[in-house]
């Protein structure tokens, strides 16, 4: 049991650096950046045609941070899928370690990362059918 507290431990403050660094990127591309970097086309869809597994997965994160839990949903739904379950292991792990005895924070799992892969899978394919047998693109 002792060396899954230190993994959850690791995850925890890997996560905790993780979203402050996506926080201090997010700054700086809106602030300073965004008027300099162009916008580059994603390869898959404009030179072979079909979707790629990460296709929608910007316009995801952008909905997600408006509160468009559902539309996120629909562009790719790793996206709110890894919102939840990364939220709420930060959330539970820190009410944990900051003392919160009703709180217990939630386990690492493996089927986590075989939920979101997939997820993933199953976006790529239900896109592409949908693109490449009834012409409707997203």
């Amino acid at each position: 049991m002792r060396n899954k507290d230190n993994l959850e431990t690791e995850l925890f403050h890997i996560g905790i650096i993780l979203l402050a660094a996506g926080i201090a990127t997010g700054f700086l591309y809106i602030f300073f950046l965004r008027r300099f970097l162009p916008q580059v086309p994603c390869f898959f869809s404009s030179v072979i045609g079909i979707y790629c597994p990460g296709c929608g997965g910007t316009r995801a994160v952008k909905a997600l941070l408006q509160g468009k839990f559902l539309l996120s949903l629909w562009y790719h739904p790793v996206v709110p899928y890894t919102a939840v379950v990364w939220g709420g292991f930060l959330l539970t792990q820190g009410l944990h370690r900051l003392g919160v005895s009703r709180i217990r924070g939630w386990r690492f799992h493996y089927w986590y990362i075989y939920a979101a892969i997939i997820l993933a899978l199953c976006n790529f394919i239900v896109k592409n059918v949908l693109r490449l047998v009834w012409g409707i693109c997203m």
